[in-house]
């Protein structure tokens, strides 16, 4: 299930982003937390099954009808089960009226998932 990231959940989120290749910098990965935290258009969320959070997915409202999937990343534990799938599913529910998009980082991921 997706839950919205709030700061209570900071150290986790910036260990799950920290597994995407461009995020691996400490101050690269502050910035794009801090991003999250301070811009309108920018959302986080976190995927959450039993007590475990295992996911996150961070997208980016590029305009009225287009969001744009900026980071997806699941704990290495819990890969290949579905998981990444999962949650770009739960946002194509959560805003079905908007055209979802993936940025070039996770492209390849995202055209999988359908």
């Amino acid at each position: 299930m997706l839950i919205r990231y709030k700061k209570l959940f900071e150290k986790i989120a910036m260990g799950l982003l920290s597994f995407m290749p461009a995020e691996k910098d400490l101050k690269i990965l502050l910035q794009t937390i801090k991003e999250y935290e301070s811009n309108e258009n920018w959302h986080l969320f976190l995927w959450k099954e039993e007590e475990s959070i295992i996911g996150i997915i961070g997208l980016q409202q590029l305009d009225d009808n287009q969001i744009e999937i900026q980071h997806i990343s699941v704990n290495p534990s819990y890969r290949n089960q579905g998981i990444g799938k999962s949650m770009v599913k739960a946002i194509k529910e959560m805003f079905p009226d908007k055209t979802i998009v993936p940025n070039k980082l996770i492209e390849s991921f995202f055209n999988k998932c359908d």
